[in-house]
């Protein structure tokens, strides 16, 4: 081989080498001890609220986005943040909120809402908000550098409140009721590895309640596709949902709600 040869294969030895240490840097996502997310939320509202009197009066049921005029399409900021401690223990913190204002005619009447009573043809302004804080660990019961498959247990902080106002100038109504609670969620998280760049997790959680006079479901789930750019900063594609079908007996805050929203989502996500 001339010098020319041996000088050529040395650059492409040298270059299969450099490339082979980079591929190396891009760890596997279970492997991550750190993971913070950052995006935004295209969210679909669906939404059906009754609240109750303080007499015990059943209020009328209602339809928010074709009754009282909420918005059915909302972008909303998505964060959460995984720690991992050992090679199967998680710890997970994420928040979800929804707010939104609503400003309609009422095409029909009356309708009960808690203590007041509304009638067709009143303008009203009405704020529905949903705030759910989740704080889980996570056993990974199958570890390992292509597939992760862990069982969650969350606590969820749930707080929805909303509230109507009517003003005109001889008319002064308004009513605010709120439905909290925080909820023990179990669920299933699923890491899959395809590629050193390409990865997908699932998380879905559940739970069936029936606590101090408060009872329904509150589901919540998240399906993700990340492209990883650089070795620590990944890019994700993903749809998520959250749905609360609840019904309170409570003294103060008698009432049902169910709730839904779901829709794509686009974030950001740093690992170390």
């Amino acid at each position: 081989m001339n010098r020319t040869g041996r000088v050529l294969g040395a650059l492409l030895l040298c270059s299969t080498a450099t490339l082979a240490a980079a591929d190396d840097d891009y760890f596997s996502p279970t492997r991550s001890r750190l993971a913070l997310s950052l995006g935004v939320m295209q969210l679909d509202s669906s939404t059906s609220v009754s609240v109750d009197s303080s007499a015990g009066l059943v209020g009328t049921d209602l339809n928010g986005e074709n009754e009282l005029g909420l918005d059915h399409r909302r972008y909303e900021p998505k964060f959460d943040l995984a720690l991992r401690a050992g090679a199967r223990n998680r710890v997970f913190f994420d928040y979800f909120s929804l707010d939104r204002t609503g400003n309609t005619v009422l095409a029909v009447g009356p309708i009960d809402f808690g203590n007041v009573v509304l009638q067709s043809g009143y303008p009203v302004t009405t704020d529905l908000s949903l705030r759910v804080l989740q704080l889980g660990y996570g056993y990974s019961f199958w570890h390992g550098e292509k597939l992760e498959i862990a069982g969650i247990l969350s606590i969820n902080d749930t707080e929805i409140q909303s509230s109507i106002r009517v003003n005109t100038a001889n008319l002064h109504i308004f009513d605010e009721q709120s439905l909290a609670g925080p909820f023990p969620t179990p669920g299933l998280d699923v890491t899959w590895a395809a590629t050193k760049r390409f990865y997908f997790e699932g998380k879905a959680r559940y739970l069936k309640l029936a606590i101090d006079k408060l009872q329904g479901s509150v589901s919540l789930y998240d399906l993700d596709a990340f492209f990883r750019l650089r070795p620590n900063i990944a890019f994700a594609l993903g749809y998520s949902g959250t749905r609360a079908d609840l019904v309170s007996h409570q003294a103060r805050n008698a009432g049902s709600v169910d709730f839904d929203a779901k829709g794509p989502e686009l974030f950001v996500r740093v690992e170390f």
